[in-house]
């Protein structure tokens, strides 16, 4: 589902990342806005609700909210000491439990602190509003009520989720578009999304993926529709920001392309062999959150330590998406560098009479090192973690599953081979084989009718739970039929889709590395919407740029001419304006408090 997203922009010198433009938002316009520092306390107590608590998590470090004066961060359905000498700042959802609660802490004689300062993560709804004001005890020790516009996670320095982890479930469900949960989901979903281009102060042009309707009739189902309808929805948000929003662009100044998860059901099944992949999918990460032992220094007991593989490391940052292979090898040519050029380095080596140093000489090597500690450090821990994933390669066989996954998807390999793997690897782990077969199911859906699907089950020996995985595919674009005669699911997937399960071989691109072949299908969208090349039929627009007489006849994508007048060409597209740095008086980059919308 479109739940999540990612940014390039910006020029050399200018460019700043999605995160950060978020952290500048919540320094710049929460934390140290001009509102917050009338204040007459000094600390502040920063109180967040649960889902607040989150999107503060990814943007900021604690030690940098101390910094800016907060000398308390408190959730808001805990239990609270009273501080009436401190102001607070609050940063909620516009719900009526979080108001609820605010008004129990700052009403009537007793309030639990001086004023406070409310920022809100999306529009508030105006029977809320009144609902605040009704409270006579509680305007005077308001500072500030402003909608802040920012209710999504930056999980990364480019990307972001909307926190929707049953959308599948609750959009593409049987019998769920007339459900409470289809509704919210969508509604919910539209206004995160839109607060993205908030930050940004961007305005789309929004597509969306079209419907296809069936090849036996010419009606379209209601999961075909939901890509139009959050196209809608998140444009009828956006379009309101140009008028309750201070500086917000007044014509489209982006692309926003909106897509469900039947263009391509594959990518996310299919083994990926970069360095991130495969961190994520063999090592139970807990997020970006990297658990690992090292022996403690005494010795007796191996020490507990976790790592945090983003940005602020440069290692990762270098080999995230590079091949495994690839990033294994440029590990090793770091570490011979480091010895070759440090002769402390070289004494360890020698000690060890010339063989391979072990993470374990390595952490040794630190206490020898100090100097070089952080670098060896981090090194190290890359080091540890490619041994890792390359062992559980080898252990679970993934190279020949990998092969017959990339096989299948790009037609090298067809039913002969999956039978014989399946038959000749009975210790192949349920979750590979599941994964394998969901592959097979998208290329080949007429293998998995009638009683296919059963006898492909047992030799898999898949429970029916898992195997429903597979059957569960059809809610993303195909048909569910059931035998008169049984309970057997049939896989019946339209042509159209089955076509675009297939991938192509792209033209002038060798394979460098073993299986660095397959790609998502939303690259190839993603390049075609970048030189206007997207066919408007199958991608139309919500807000349609408007042609010329002449351009009118054409019904492809807009003509370059007026792509140009409007500044969003790919070719000549502005820096964007979240890309833009902004000066600070202490001469660090920062965001327009503008941004915000001031309710009183």
């Amino acid at each position: 589902m479109a739940e999540s997203g990612s940014f390039r922009g910006g020029g050399v010198g200018d460019y700043k990342t999605f995160r950060q433009t978020s952290r500048d938002r919540l320094f710049h316009e929460m934390l140290q806005s001009t509102k917050v520092k009338e204040s007459q306390s000094t600390w502040k107590v920063l109180i967040l609700d649960k889902f607040t608590v989150k999107i503060m998590s990814y943007c900021i470090k604690m030690s940098e909210i101390t910094n800016k004066g907060i000398s308390l961060v408190e959730e808001l359905f805990k239990r609270r000491e009273p501080m009436i000498s401190m102001d607070a700042i609050y940063f909620i959802q516009p719900s009526k439990e979080n108001i609820i609660m605010f008004l129990s802490d700052m009403s009537g004689r007793c309030p639990l602190y001086k004023n406070a300062y409310i920022y809100f993560t999306s529009p508030i709804p105006k029977e809320l509003v009144a609902y605040i004001m009704n409270d006579s005890s509680v305007i005077p020790r308001i500072g500030a009520l402003i909608e802040m516009n920012m209710e999504y996670f930056a999980i990364d320095s480019q990307g972001f989720v909307t926190d929707h982890e049953m959308a599948l479930g609750d959009l593409y469900g049987e019998s769920t578009e007339n459900s409470r949960n289809y509704s919210l989901c969508l509604n919910t979903m539209a206004t995160r999304i839109a607060t993205v281009f908030a930050s940004m102060r961007e305005l789309p042009f929004v597509r969306y993926q079209a419907a296809k309707s069936s090849s036996n009739s010419t009606e379209v189902s209601a999961r075909e529709l939901i890509p139009n309808k959050l196209a809608a929805e998140v444009w009828n948000i956006i379009s309101k920001y140009k008028t309750t929003m201070p500086d917000f662009p007044q014509k489209e100044t982006c692309d926003l392309l909106i897509v469900d998860r039947s263009i391509d059901v594959i990518a996310p099944i299919i083994h990926e062999w970069t360095y991130d992949a495969m961190c994520h999918d063999l090592l139970n990460m807990d997020g970006n959150k990297y658990n690992y032992e090292v022996p403690s220094k005494s010795g007796s007991t191996a020490e507990k330590k976790e790592a945090l593989l983003e940005d602020h490391d440069p290692i990762w940052l270098e080999l995230r998406h590079t091949h495994i292979a690839d990033a294994s090898e440029r590990l090793h040519e770091k570490m011979t560098s480091f010895m070759s050029k440090n002769k402390a380095a070289q004494l360890q080596l020698i000690a060890k009479d010339g063989g391979e140093l072990s993470t374990c000489d390595l952490r040794k090597m630190v206490q020898a090192l100090p100097q070089y500690s952080e670098q060896i450090e981090i090194l190290s821990l890359h080091v540890e973690i490619a041994g890792k994933i390359n062992t559980l390669i080898r252990d679970l066989g993934l190279i020949e599953i990998g092969q017959l996954e990339q096989g299948l998807v790009f037609g090298n390999v067809g039913t002969k081979e999956v039978i014989n793997f399946l038959r000749t690897n009975q210790d192949v782990s349920a979750e590979n084989k599941l994964r394998l077969l969901m592959i097979y199911a998208s290329v080949y859906p007429e293998k998995f009718e009638g009683d296919k699907g059963a006898k492909l089950m047992q030799l898999a020996k898949l429970t029916t739970n898992d195997m429903n995985a597979v059957y569960n595919l059809n809610y993303l674009g195909g048909q569910v039929t059931k035998k008169a005669s049984g309970g057997n699911f049939s896989l019946r997937f339209e042509t159209q889709k089955k076509k675009l399960s297939a991938r192509k071989e792209r033209e002038g691109e060798d394979e460098t590395w073993q299986l660095s072949r397959f790609y998502p299908l939303l690259e190839e969208l993603v390049e075609k919407l970048s030189k206007g090349e997207l066919q408007k039929i199958e991608y139309p627009y919500v807000n349609e740029p408007t042609p010329t007489k002449q351009e009118g006849l054409n019904s492809g994508a807009p003509s370059q001419k007026c792509l140009n007048q409007a500044s969003r060409s790919a070719k000549s597209r502005r820096t964007p304006t979240w890309a833009k740095q902004r000066v600070s008086d202490d001469g660090n980059s920062r965001y327009s408090v503008a941004n915000s919308t001031p309710l009183v």
